[in-house]
This record gives C-alpha cells, sequence and structure tokens, in this order.
C-alpha cells in the first residue's frame, strides 16, 4: 500500500499572477528524483479525496518540499481552493512517483504549467555544475504567463526559447510549437527530448518529433 504523509504548509511564494510555489515541512526520509510528482490533497474536510498530481519543484536534499502550482478559476476545483490555503494549512501526499527524468542532454519543451517537472531537473542538473547545452523551449499564451523567466535566464542563457502565442506585441517567437518549428529549430534529432504540457499539446510535439525522425527511446514524458 502507498505511504501517505501529512505535511504542514511553511511558506507560500507568488511566482505570476496565477502561479503560487507552496513550501512544506518535509517528511524524515522523504525521497523523490528531480521530474517526479506525487498525488496531493488538502488535509480538509470534503477536500481529503480530492486528489490532483503536483510535480516536486525543489531538489533532492532541500530541507523542505516544493510545489509550484498555476491556480485556476474553477470553484470545484483543487487549484481555485489553493488560493486560499495559508501557513499553517496541511496538506497530504503521496510516495513520489513520475516517468519524467533527466537522462542525457537535449531539448526540453513545455506548454504553461507543464514545466514545472523541468524545473527540478534543471536545478538539480545546476546544482551538479551540468546545465552544460541542455535547452528550453516553453510555450505560453503572455509573457506574464512566463514561469520562473529570470530564473531560466540565468540558469540557461540562449537556450532559453520563449513561445508566446496569445500576444501579439511579444518580443518571442509569436506562433503555436509545431512541426515547421521544430524542423528550423532543432539540428540533431538523436538527443533526448523531454515533453510535458497539456495532454494534446505533448501528443502534438511527440507525433511531429518522430514524423521529423527522433527516436522513440528518447522521448521522455509522463506516460
Amino acid at each position: 500500500m502507498e505511504n501517505t504523509y501529512i505535511v504542514t504548509v511553511k511558506e507560500i511564494i507568488p511566482r505570476t499572477h496565477n502561479v503560487k510555489t507552496f513550501r512544506v515541512a518535509k517528511p524524515e526520509g522523504f525521497e523523490f528524483t528531480p521530474g517526479q510528482a506525487t498525488d496531493l490533497s488538502l488535509n480538509k474536510e470534503g477536500w481529503k479525496d480530492n486528489k490532483h498530481p503536483f510535480t516536486f519543484t525543489c531538489l533532492p536534499d532541500d530541507d523542505y518540499l516544493e510545489f509550484t502550482i498555476k491556480l485556476y478559476d474553477n470553484p470545484q476545483g483543487l487549484t481555485n481552493k489553493l488560493k486560499t490555503i495559508k501557513q499553517g494549512d496541511e496538506f497530504e501526499i503521496s510516495s513520489a512517483w513520475g516517468a519524467i527524468e533527466y537522462k542525457g542532454e537535449g531539448v526540453f519543451i513545455a506548454g504553461g504549467a507543464g514545466v514545472t517537472p523541468f524545473i527540478s531537473i534543471f536545478r538539480h542538473l545546476k546544482q551538479q555544475g551540468k546545465i552544460g547545452n541542455n535547452s528550453l523551449i516553453f510555450s505560453n499564451k503572455t509573457e506574464a504567463d512566463i514561469i520562473l523567466r529570470d530564473e531560466f535566464e540565468a540558469m540557461l542563457g540562449k537556450n532559453f526559447l520563449n513561445i508566446i502565442t496569445h500576444q501579439p506585441d511579444t518580443e518571442f517567437y509569436n506562433k503555436h510549437i509545431d512541426k515547421n518549428y521544430l524542423e528550423k529549430n532543432i539540428k540533431d534529432l538523436t538527443q533526448y527530448f523531454y515533453v510535458c504540457g497539456p495532454d494534446e499539446f505533448t501528443k502534438n510535439i511527440l507525433d511531429a518529433l518522430k514524423e521529423l525522425g527522433a527516436n522513440a527511446e528518447t522521448l521522455v514524458f509522463e506516460k
């Protein structure tokens, strides 16, 4: 049977207009691999069974656990309820799980909050001095939606590529990521590709990469 843990919220950090980072006390001996997630619910009456997967965005050796979460305006939804969370409130979390983990240098492609599994991976690579030539292609509706923009710019420099789909005056590429974009911007199809975002986004990117000749073995995504 899977372990569950009750954890207390220690700190809440605003990231964008609708994204917050929640830091919680770390249970003794709790372990995860960068890229993994947990099933999280609120330890409140009526919410305990409303579990959703969220990715750890801290480092494995931090003395806290951290989740960076997009908060949606859905009255019955967990992420809407999270807007009201305060220090001292409690989450229930499961043991870590997930198929996204770092396998080698490559291109990370994220849509919106799909970037969260990559946050811990990039922070871990930076901690080890192994960012190398990894790159991140990050698609958002507007520039205001870019999560951790300053941190990614500092870590990745010119290898941080922003795509903005719903803001015509943006300084960035202003269309959706499609096969044509990938063909123009990716020269090496033998490297690893890490893909995370809404289901349709992920499917379209994976299909395009396969059509361009990427090997299925090099595609890393949540199955």
